[in-house]
């Protein structure tokens, strides 16, 4: 979970620090000519806001594990918010010095040091703004996805037929599922087989993902038949299964195998 909201928490400063830049040229400058001037200004503009970005993104993300949120809010926020702006302002006004001696030379504009770092220092206070505001929303996703868990686990089992009986198989109960042509076979720990008339992508929704995990497109299977796993080749992994029910190991991609791991290995 935490992985997947990181990524898209990269995905979107990529996309706002070309639009914040773009908006502080609209603040700043009453008549903006397109030239090859003023797009080389507007990517050496961005990519120093990238570099300020990412010594930001790097400062949350070590008071996320040393500063938890839950933990003080109130000095989580102070110190989240004074960090950031100190590290932002002085990366960014140390660029532009170099840059403008570097490129320019002569007379360093005053006003940088009274309206640009104005603006900027406004920016900054929205970046952070951005940032509390989706660790509140992921912390609510992740309460949310702990009731769904909680009750499907609270449903106890899982629905099964056996002939003209309907039975439901606790969860406990099951080894773990495997593809068999169109049909869902359902294993027990005893060595029953049951067979379902679902879809494996339907059977993974339904399932406490704390109990079950997909280890590929042939295979679900319960914690409690997973004995551990080692490094395969190409950064797969290899199951070591406890069950009968299954082969003595079963494979599992090197794309689901961080998300296996973490789910395995739950902090």
């Amino acid at each position: 979970m935490n992985e997947r909201f990181r990524n898209a928490e990269i995905r979107l400063f990529i996309f706002l620090i070309p639009f914040i830049n773009l908006f502080n040229y609209y603040l700043t400058y009453n008549d903006i000519r397109f030239t090859f001037r003023t797009l080389i200004t507007f990517a050496i503009d961005t990519a120093q806001g990238y570099i300020a970005w990412l010594v930001v993104h790097g400062i949350i993300i070590y008071l996320d594990k040393a500063l938890p949120f839950d933990t003080n809010l109130p000095k989580r926020l102070a110190v989240q918010i004074t960090l950031t702006l100190f590290a932002g302002l002085s990366i960014i006004a140390l660029l532009t010095v170099i840059i403008h001696y570097s490129l320019k030379g002569g007379p360093f504009p005053v006003s940088f040091f009274s309206y640009d770092i104005l603006i900027i220092s406004v920016w900054f206070l929205v970046l952070n703004g951005v940032y509390i505001s989706l660790d509140f929303y992921r912390e609510w996703q992740a309460s949310r996805q702990k009731r769904i868990e909680e009750n499907k686990i609270k449903a106890g089992g899982l629905r099964v037929k056996s002939g003209k009986q309907d039975m439901v198989l606790a969860f406990d109960e099951i080894a773990g599922f495997a593809v068999d042509g169109e049909y869902i076979l359902c294993y027990t720990i005893k060595g029953k087989t049951f067979l379902l008339d679902l879809s494996m992508d339907k059977l993974e929704k339904d399932l406490p993902s704390l109990l079950f995990f997909r280890l590929n497109r042939q295979c679900l299977l319960h914690r409690q038949v997973i004995a551990g796993f080692e490094k395969a080749e190409n950064g797969k992994l290899r199951i070591m299964l406890n069950s009968v029910s299954f082969s003595q190991s079963v494979n599992v991609s090197r794309t689901r195998a961080p998300k296996f791991k973490q789910w395995f290995y739950p902090e």
